[in-house]
């Protein structure tokens, strides 16, 4: 599946949520959804997952998104094991998975053919793994997902779609941080 038609379907079951995307899902979420409870997550690769835990542990009536990167992931892989043990119920971890440091040059990453996130994740202690191909799946499941308590991975097996720009000077703001801290004190 692409990742924006992927994010198009999750776009339309984001109310209010709060969504930390990082690097190339970023991109393409800020440019398919902009909207001032999109946390931006830079700076680190890899942070996003725990970025995403201290969110939903500091709104617990909040549902948090995360749009992490497989590449991402693999640099903070202990994050499943905090995430699990914290167990946030109000946290849906969304991995898009394309075998390739994208953001970085599309470098390969090492054996994608051997690597299982969805297992990695329950041995960690999260409650729910899903591992999606098709768009169509992302469509049956969107719902179980989204209902059933966290924390939860979901695997999406991607490909890039259309080519966003890749807008660092935004990401990298004190607006964008600023919109962010401002929307998330109203809701």
């Amino acid at each position: 599946m692409r990742r924006d038609h992927a994010l198009e379907i999750l776009k339309r079951h984001v109310g209010d949520d709060i969504v930390v995307a990082v690097y190339q899902a970023l991109f393409d979420w800020m440019a398919i959804a902009p909207r001032p409870l999109n946390y931006i997550s830079t700076g680190a690769m890899g942070a996003a997952s725990s970025h995403a835990l201290g969110l939903a542990l500091a709104r617990p009536d909040k549902r948090v998104l995360c749009f992490d990167g497989d590449g991402s992931l693999l640099m903070n892989l202990g994050s499943l094991v905090t995430i699990a043990g914290a167990a946030p119920e109000n946290l849906r971890h969304f991995l898009f998975y394309n075998g390739t440091y994208e953001v970085n040059g599309a470098h390969p990453l090492p054996g994608p053919e051997r690597i299982d996130f969805a297992a990695m994740a329950l041995a960690a202690g999260y409650r729910r793994a899903w591992t999606l191909a098709a768009l169509g799946e992302l469509e049956e499941n969107i719902a179980a997902i989204l209902e059933s308590p966290g924390p939860s991975l979901t695997v999406l097996a991607i490909e890039p779609g259309e080519n966003y720009p890749r807008d660092y000077a935004t990401i990298h703001s004190s607006a964008a941080r600023e919109r962010f801290r401002t929307a998330i004190n109203q809701v």
